[in-house]
């Protein structure tokens, strides 16, 4: 295949001085030969740094806030081991994830359940801990009455989740004659239910509406105070953004990407791109957050927390988890196209959840080859999974990687803590999910391991 001397858009991942280490320290060849498949590599100091951050910026701001890990975003046991050691909590939607969450340190008031349709075993175990609860019908509140009453334990903890105005299809949440409803029936019930507040959850990544839906229920804890309820708490969620890439390579990107960079010609909307470049991410967008004036108010919305007496609560997923890991593929057989190669990995796409989204994972992979003296140029190829299934591909973006890819080289997808890792993953032809190592001490010349305590 000659060397492609057309350009081809390329998505460089922002650099990160940890996983450069782990890159250089030739230890990904010697743990993919003795997993024999792909594996992900984790680490624990961007997890605890993202966390500090965020609890930052709340103090900066001078917001009561509290900082739930999104479980869902990474089944690893490491997370919820290093959320309970930096005073967070962690977010559920499962009697698996609290027990796990449990069994890794979390204390039982320092977990919020969510989810709609919650399993009755779910709820009883979140009051028998003292977990609070996001309430997202009128039965499920009901159902807490009942436990509470009958398991004379404790008061069921409970959040009422609000149906986002701007989102009012949406198949989660309250609309505003049950959110009544459900104040009369917290009113009513006494002692069975600690009513705490309210919360939401908001598709989008825009600060502006996550400010003015907060507002709104900072609005609705003072009404419902009047009727003796504690409301004093309000969650948002997650849906804070990260930067995967700078701003001029994802606009220079956008602008560039055709269905001619694709293999078979594959087109994808931009507007199903998960947005890889943000101009305030992570902590940063949580403190822009905070300093948004929401509609109708002529203060920040940390003021209007502050001035309502109301604790913020938010579950990040992906931006507590932004650089704390990636992907390790083998390559297991190359077969040349009209200009470019096919690269079969390994593993499957269920590795990279966005292919499952009608989406791609647009940051570069980055090519760990076996022969360092290699052919250099631009070798343009795609990656597809070793399944029977066409459309099994982990990246149709024709890469143009600086070195001609070969068998036995590895592909390592770089930043994909964050919802990437698991998600989606099955174990498809019998073939093993990618077990999980965590890396210590990344500042030694030659990082130490371990495998996380959940192969899965």
């Amino acid at each position: 295949m000659a060397v492609s001397t057309r350009p081809l858009p390329t998505l460089p991942v922002l650099p990160d001085a940890a996983t450069e280490q782990v890159l250089a320290g030739g230890l990904l060849p010697e743990l993919a030969y003795a997993f024999g498949g792909p594996f992900h590599f984790v680490l624990p100091d961007a997890f605890d740094t993202n966390l500090r951050a965020m609890q930052d910026a709340l103090a900066a701001a001078g917001v009561d806030g509290f900082v739930y890990f999104a479980k869902k975003a990474n089944k690893a046991a490491l997370f919820v081991e290093r959320a309970a050691a930096g005073g967070a909590g962690v977010d559920v939607a499962s009697a698996a994830e609290l027990r796990e969450a449990l069994g890794h340190g979390v204390r039982g008031e320092h977990l919020v359940v969510t989810g709609p349709a919650k399993d009755p075993a779910l709820l009883h175990l979140a009051v028998q801990h003292g977990a609070l609860i996001a309430v997202d019908a009128l039965d499920e509140l009901d159902a807490l009455v009942t436990i509470a009453l009958t398991g004379r334990i404790r008061s069921a903890r409970v959040l009422l989740r609000v149906l986002p105005p701007a989102q009012p299809h949406s198949r989660f949440g309250l609309d505003e004659a049950e959110q009544a409803t459900a104040m009369e029936r917290c009113v009513q019930a006494g002692d069975a239910v600690r009513m705490e507040g309210f919360s939401f959850h908001l598709s989008g990544y825009a600060l502006q509406p996550r400010a003015d839906l907060a507002a709104r229920l900072v609005e609705l804890c003072l009404k419902a105070r009047v009727h003796g309820l504690e409301a004093s708490r309000i969650s948002i969620g997650g849906g804070l953004p990260i930067s995967y890439t700078d701003a001029d390579s994802w606009h220079t990107f956008l602008a560039e990407q055709n269905s001619g960079h694709y293999h078979a010609g594959k087109t994808f909307h931009t507007g199903d791109f998960y947005p890889y470049y943000s101009p305030a991410s992570g902590s940063d967008a949580l403190a822009g957050l905070l300093a948004t004036r929401p509609e109708g108010h002529e203060l920040p919305l940390s003021s209007v927390l502050k001035d309502a007496g109301v604790t913020l609560l938010l579950e990040p997923g992906r931006a507590l988890l932004h650089q704390a890991g990636a992907t390790v593929f083998r390559i297991q057989g190359v077969k040349d196209r009209d200009g470019y190669q096919i690269l079969t990995v390994d593993g499957t796409s269920l590795s990279l959840s966005e292919q499952w989204f009608n989406s791609e994972y647009l940051p570069d992979p980055i090519l760990v080859s076996q022969d360092a003296d290699g052919e250099t140029g631009t070798f343009p190829a795609s990656v597809g999974a070793a399944t029977c299934l066409e459309s099994d591909m982990l990246t149709w973006r024709k890469i143009p990687f600086p070195h001609r890819p070969r068998t036995g080289d590895l592909l390592v997808y770089p930043n994909t803590a964050g919802y990437q890792m698991d998600s989606n993953e099955s174990p498809f032809h019998d073939l093993a999910l990618p077990p999980k190592v965590v890396i210590d001490h990344t500042d030694r010349p030659r990082p130490r391991w371990r495998l996380d305590r959940h192969f899965t």
